[in-house]
């Protein structure tokens, strides 16, 4: 088992239910439907991160080195990605302007896909047993 992955994919999944809750009853009248359903995406993506890292957690399939670059791509790539779509949709009700942090969107999203393709890697190098 792997307490850090468990803890953060707690984190995680315990945030976006909150955030979610807070988008359906707290942002549904303040924000746009199109902003709505922006935050809702980041709330979905940061959720099914959670997911991996708990199910992650509960194994031993990699090497140490390659666990630690999993994590960071994953945290990283959930703050970036989850984390820019929260304030640039939720920006009016702060009346800021977030539109200068908007490349942090794709950039974590680009970190999300290169975790993803490195478990892919690896397992394919799994031994059959």
């Amino acid at each position: 088992m792997n307490r850090r992955f468990l803890i953060a994919g707690a984190i995680f999944g315990l945030t976006a239910v909150v955030l979610g809750a807070f988008a359906a009853h707290g942002l549904k009248e303040t924000i746009s439907a199109e902003s709505l359903n922006s935050f809702e995406t980041g709330v979905r993506f940061q959720m099914y991160h959670a997911f991996l890292l708990l199910i992650l957690g509960g194994y031993n399939l990699l090497s140490s080195k390659k666990m630690n670059w999993i994590f960071y791509l994953l945290c990283l790539g959930v703050l970036l990605f989850s984390g820019s779509i929260y304030l640039l949709s939720t920006g009016v009700l702060f009346n800021v302007d977030f539109k200068s942090i908007a490349l942090l969107t794709p950039l974590g999203g680009s970190l999300l896909i290169i975790s993803w393709i490195l478990l892919l890697l690896n397992f394919i190098k799994l031994k059959k047993k």
